[in-house]
């Protein structure tokens, strides 16, 4: 796992800064409206923005999560299809990847 040791330790950071992200998202969302009707609409449209980052965000962090757990059970960096090794330049593009190129490019 020491190979790995950036490309988790990226990890963290990237899950610490989606966890701070989703609390300011949350926060956004729990805000109370105006009592002028134009700027609720326009309150609301900005919501609909705010709940699709927030949607992005916690999909980002199951799967950062994830490629944690995949660490502690010493399967990072290993296929879930082929069981094979996933090579180091596409675990530092996509750290949280749980898949080789070949069995990736076969699912889309």
């Amino acid at each position: 796992m020491s190979e790995y040791k950036e490309i988790i330790q990226k990890l963290n950071l990237k899950k610490q800064e989606l966890e701070e992200r989703l609390g300011r998202v949350e926060d956004s969302l729990r805000k109370t409206h105006a009592k002028d009707w134009s700027e609720q609409a326009q309150e609301r449209e900005n919501e609909e923005v705010v709940e699709r980052l927030e949607e992005s965000t916690r999909i980002e962090l199951t799967q950062i999560h994830e490629a944690l757990s995949r660490v502690e059970k010493n399967e990072y960096g290993a296929c879930e299809i082929c069981d094979g090794p996933i090579k180091i330049e596409r675990l530092e593009a996509l750290p949280y990847t749980n898949r080789c190129f070949n069995c990736a490019s076969e699912l889309e």
